[in-house]
């Protein structure tokens, strides 16, 4: 019998610590599987929406120097990298054919003055004699005949047709001495304007043929101490923002792979109309200037350059983490919200998606519109509540608040946190 009450005091005893501790250990259980949630604070800042592309650089002009003439190379005075001035002289063609051409020619020019000057005294003999002529048959038809005043008056017109054409081989000699003149001169391949070799096709002692297609012989880059290109290629579907953001002056920053650590900065000078399409992609080139005083720069060397297309500062951020959230259960949220639950998904992902489907063009428009409308999340006495918000301009992180009862310093939820993450 006292084993049996003592068996039942234990149990009383028993019972009466389980029920001293439960609500505490209950309490202690409920809070260790309560759902712990990541978030992010809702800041005022700037958001600035970047397009990125890729490009080729190139110098702002560049000059393919040629050869008229034919000839072997005599001399070459520039290497490659070298600056070079305006009219510098940068090769030589043996001048000797074009030098004899040119003595030839200034011998005929001499040939032809000199029966110029015969003709005109010849002409100048035939115009007295008519004079004379006319002056005997004006007193007596008797003094002189008919036929020796023909003779006279048209040899005095033959004198007159012969001066004409010497006049005119003085003038074609001239035209060939100038020919000439111009051949030897092209003789000696000169720069046509201020730059740099960037190129050099021909060694000394190599014959050129220019008869059929005007050979090669340099590569002149200009301005390349001044500024540089970058050539990138944009998609039709931004290059509405890059026509704006270049309108506005908006900056661009770019890298090249030979400087990773180096930032260099330019501005957009022209978006060009003359689309090319690969793959079914419309790209259009976009040309960005950017000053190169250290010739960091190359030609050919590739950039990757982010377009600042717009800047908005000072305005309230929401991390787009959140935007993107949405709650894996209704148990964690309050029952107020139970119905933005019930209804579609406010996916971030599927909303923007809409935007890309084979719709109408008002469809996708209002679809666009949609997209910027949301639902945000915060943590208010455990569980989940929502707030409705519309969206701006975003960027990689941010998005900004154009609508919504938000304020700096509320922590919205993006995502439930993992056992064991801090």
């Amino acid at each position: 019998m006292k084993l049996i009450w003592k068996f039942v005091i234990g149990i009383a005893i028993l019972a009466g610590i389980g029920a001293a501790i439960y609500p505490s250990a209950a309490k202690a259980i409920a809070e260790r599987n309560k759902p712990r949630w990541r978030t992010m604070e809702v800041d005022a800042g700037t958001i600035t929406k970047t397009v990125n592309a890729t490009g080729t650089v190139k110098p702002t002009k560049s000059v393919q120097v040629g050869s008229f003439v034919s000839g072997p190379i005599t001399d070459l005075y520039v290497e490659f990298n070298q600056e070079v001035k305006q009219n510098e002289i940068l090769a030589r063609i043996d001048p000797r054919l074009f030098e004899a051409s040119y003595a030839r020619d200034l011998a005929t020019l001499s040939a032809r003055k000199a029966d110029l000057v015969r003709i005109e005294a010849l002409h100048q003999q035939a115009v007295n004699d008519e004079a004379r002529a006319l002056k005997l048959r004006a007193k007596n038809v008797d003094f002189i005949a008919q036929s020796e005043l023909d003779q006279v008056r048209f040899n005095r017109i033959s004198l007159s047709a012969q001066l004409d054409a010497a006049n005119a081989a003085i003038e074609q000699a001239t035209a060939s001495l100038t020919n000439s003149k111009t051949n030897l001169e092209y003789c000696e391949i000169k720069s046509p304007e201020d730059g740099m070799i960037v190129d050099r096709k021909v060694e000394p002692g190599q014959t050129l043929a220019a008869q059929f297609q005007t050979p090669e012989l340099f590569v002149v880059g200009v301005g390349m101490r001044k500024k540089m290109h970058i050539f990138a290629d944009v998609d039709e579907s931004e290059i509405g923002l890059i026509r704006k953001a270049a309108k506005e002056q908006q900056p661009v920053s770019f890298t090249v792979t030979a400087y990773p650590d180096d930032l260099f900065s330019g501005l957009i000078e022209e978006v060009r109309y003359s689309s090319s399409e690969t793959q079914n992609v419309v790209t259009y080139p976009v040309v960005v200037g950017s000053p190169n005083p250290d010739l960091k720069l190359l030609p050919g060397m590739t950039a990757d350059l982010s377009f600042q297309v717009m800047k908005i500062e000072n305005v309230v951020r929401i991390p787009k983490a959140a935007l993107w959230f949405y709650p894996p259960d209704k148990k964690f949220v309050h029952e107020d919200f139970h119905t933005i639950l019930d209804g579609v998904q406010d996916d971030y992902s599927a909303a923007e998606d809409e935007v890309q489907k084979e719709t109408t063009s008002t469809e996708r428009v209002e679809a666009n519109r949609k997209a910027k409308k949301r639902h945000v999340w915060f943590v208010k006495d455990d569980l989940l509540h929502a707030i409705e918000v519309k969206t701006g301009l975003k960027d990689t992180r941010y998005a900004e608040l154009v609508d919504g009862e938000l304020e700096t310093g509320m922590q919205l939820v993006t995502g439930q946190k993992a056992k064991g993450e801090k």
